[in-house]
């Protein structure tokens, strides 16, 4: 029997993880988190729940990474605390993955090999050939898994574009071949199923990008995602042909840079590249930055840039500010506010409201549709995607030709099991979502977000109180302090109420009682609940503590 079990990804967008099994060998492909939601409060990340790894953690033979997006490979340290497996990835995948594992100190003790499109890798019984995909980040792969029932075809990301800046275009004719021999099951990325038509050129962006620069008379500045090789180098070009220099501003795309600079990814010739405190130096109009916050990110440059807080950079009337991505779900205030800030402080600022300067990595409708035509899979899984996406792609896929019996829509932790006699959703394992804060990982669960939650609509009330041991009679208090509740030199008659309400609470409290402390918090909580619930509507925490002295 064959087993396919996605742990992330299926139903969300983030934590791509997928376990693949058979007889005695295991593989995972990909291990991803996802940003947080709004209610997470303080959460920096999460990532999915590996207990069914831990349980098979010594039959792990290899952990295969198609790209080098977060949504892939962030959750790979926490996995390899996990499992001492040997990791698959080509060579940009690899670069910045060594760099992430060396921040957690993983990267001494870290196998890493490098595969590169249609080489082929043997895994126990079963054999994987790597396949060139076109996407936002360079060298992806989508795999070809050959299993003794059969092939099954994961995409990766990917899109289909038959004009490339970087060469890395999908390789239509390797999936077509692999079409031909049969294929068992096609596991095809359903992320952007909802557009119609196309994903447009780098090409025709490179284009837009050029006729917003050539009419900029003052510096040219530039915020995009740090992963978007393609992109930079494209924004490089453009800075050559003005006779501009460039400069990268802020980690993550320096980091990017230096690794695509020794892969050859990123050319930048020599003496064009400028140090951000040498900006000052030439005159605005030589001047093209390219840097990272194109999503709001409040410490990013280009927030600190917008804000006036920025050591080298100031805004100038002249200058033009380019978002050259998408605007993420959830952080349309924070990217408008920076927006607004931007104009503010005079300069032009173009984003993709108001002109295509981003082309998405994943496949529109009808390169969907090719992929099922090239493939001609026997099963298909939608996968990378919520689940509104998982639908209309399996909808797309029976439009195709592909009979819904033989369409599995699959969530996580759902085992897709393939044999002799087909396949089907047999069984499911447990899986889930890890909060990670700070240093903690999996340590903040739903009760206590509830509680940061409260904290942060309602604030906090704390009760301080002493008793004398023998007489149960109060020595001190009760004193209330409150945090995010009202302020006690405007509503301080609410606080003094209060304190008559916690002595109304335990006038009646027997001093002989052997649990008198638990009996008195628990009063004074219950009680002060109820009375600012009835006065303003509010329900802070409550935290008292108490004394016996």
């Amino acid at each position: 029997m064959l087993k396919i079990i996605p742990l992330g990804g299926l139903g969300e967008i983030g934590l791509n993880m997928m376990v693949v099994e058979s007889e005695d060998t295991l593989f995972i492909i990909d291990a991803g988190l996802m940003f947080p939601e709004e209610y997470m409060l303080g959460i920096d990340f999460v990532i999915p729940d590996m207990d069914y790894i831990r349980q098979k953690k010594s039959k792990v033979s290899a952990i295969v990474l198609t790209h080098a997006h977060e949504d892939h490979i962030g959750a790979l340290p926490f996995l390899l605390k996990e499992v001492k497996a040997p990791v698959f990835g080509t060579p940009f995948t690899l670069g910045v993955v060594r760099h992430k594992l060396e921040e957690y100190g993983l990267l001494s003790s870290a196998a890493l090999h490098e595969i590169h499109p249609r080489e082929k890798l043997k895994i126990g019984n079963l054999e994987l050939e790597f396949i060139r995909v076109s996407h936002s980040v360079v060298d992806g792969v989508g795999i070809a898994i050959r299993t003794p029932l059969g092939i099954i075809v994961h995409t990766g990301d990917f899109k289909i574009n038959h004009i490339s800046i970087d060469g890395m275009m999908t390789d239509v004719n390797k999936f077509a071949q692999i079409g031909e021999e049969g294929v068992l099951a096609l596991l095809s990325d359903s992320t952007n199923v909802e557009k119609e038509g196309y994903t447009i050129s780098d090409k025709e962006i490179g284009e837009t990008l050029s006729k917003i620069t050539a009419g900029s008379s003052g510096r040219i500045i530039v915020a995009l995602f740090a992963s978007n090789v393609s992109r930079i180098q494209q924004i490089v070009n453009i800075a050559r042909d003005r006779g501009s220099k460039v400069v990268f501003s802020g980690k993550s795309i320096e980091i990017t840079v230096n690794i695509a600079k020794k892969l050859g990814h990123i050319r930048v010739p020599d003496g064009m590249e400028i140090d951000i405190d040498q900006v000052g130096n030439f005159p605005d109009e030589e001047i093209v930055i390219i840097t990272t916050g194109s999503q709001g990110e409040p410490m990013s440059a280009l927030a600190r840039m917008a804000t006036g807080t920025h050591k080298q950079i100031k805004i100038k009337e002249k200058d033009t500010v380019i978002l050259s991505s998408k605007f993420i779900p959830g952080n349309e205030k924070a990217i408008a506010n920076i927006i607004n800030k931007l104009y503010k402080q005079g300069a032009n600022v173009i984003y993709e409201k108001i002109s295509s300067i981003h082309v998405s990595g994943h496949a529109f409708r009808e390169e969907l549709k090719l992929m099922i035509n090239l493939t001609k899979p026997k099963y298909f899984i939608p996968i990378h995607g919520e689940y509104r996406h998982l639908i209309l792609h399996a909808r797309l896929a029976e439009q195709v030709g592909i009979p819904m019996e033989r369409i599995l829509l699959a969530e996580n932790g759902q085992v897709v099991a393939f044999d002799e006699n087909g396949a089907g959703i047999s069984d499911s394992v447990l899986t889930g979502r890890v909060l990670i804060d700070g240093k903690g990982i999996g340590d903040v669960g739903k009760s206590v977000l509830k509680e940061r939650r409260i904290l942060s609509e309602d604030g906090l009330v704390v009760v301080n109180m002493a008793f004398d041991q023998g007489t149960g009679t109060i020595v001190y208090g009760p004193e209330i302090v409150s945090r995010g509740f009202v302020f006690e030199t405007e509503t301080g008659h609410l606080l003094e109420d209060a304190k008559q309400v916690i002595l109304e609470a335990i006038e009646d409290m027997d001093p002989e009682a052997s649990d008198r402390i638990d009996a008195v918090r628990s009063k004074i909580q219950t009680a002060l609940r109820k009375y600012f619930y009835f006065a303003i509507k509010r329900r802070p925490v409550i935290l008292p503590f108490i004394l016996e002295v």
